[in-house]
């Protein structure tokens, strides 16, 4: 019950900071010309609420993102693409045997192999990427 009261402390704190935010955007705008009033922007590690080492990631928790899991990847003209049919096969890139790719909003994250349970597909993870070598990944 005390995490529901301290998440709705911090909504209303949060509201109230952005109905500050505002009065002084309003009041800058009425002021006209050069003589505006610029706002200060905080930064992240700066929130008041945040103590050594306390992250919230509350906020980020339920926003949706895309898992695919790739066995592998070819490049194949148009004209070879409409000559697919039933029983055609495409090589791909990979061995048998090695591991997949596992990719969240397009960014490698992962590697795994393919398991079956209960007749399902699955993955079974073997190697997590370092948030470090992601990055270096992006560029």
């Amino acid at each position: 019950m005390s995490n529901e009261t301290d998440q709705a402390v911090d909504q209303e704190a949060m509201a109230d900071e952005w109905a500050e935010a505002m009065q002084e955007q309003d009041g800058a705008a009425g002021e006209g010309g050069d003589d505006f009033k610029q706002v200060e922007a905080r930064r992240l590690n700066e929130t008041p609420n945040a103590g050594a080492g306390d992250v919230k990631l509350d906020v980020i928790l339920d926003i949706p993102v895309t898992i695919a899991m790739e066995i592998g990847r070819t490049n194949l003209s148009i004209r070879h693409l409409l000559q697919l049919n039933q029983g055609s096969v495409v090589e791909l890139d990979r061995l048998a045997g090695e591991p997949m790719d596992v990719l969240v909003n397009g960014t490698l994250v992962a590697h795994g192999e393919v398991v079956v349970v209960n007749e399902k597909f699955g993955i079974r993870l073997t190697d997590v990427i370092s948030p470090a070598d992601r990055i270096k990944n992006l560029r």
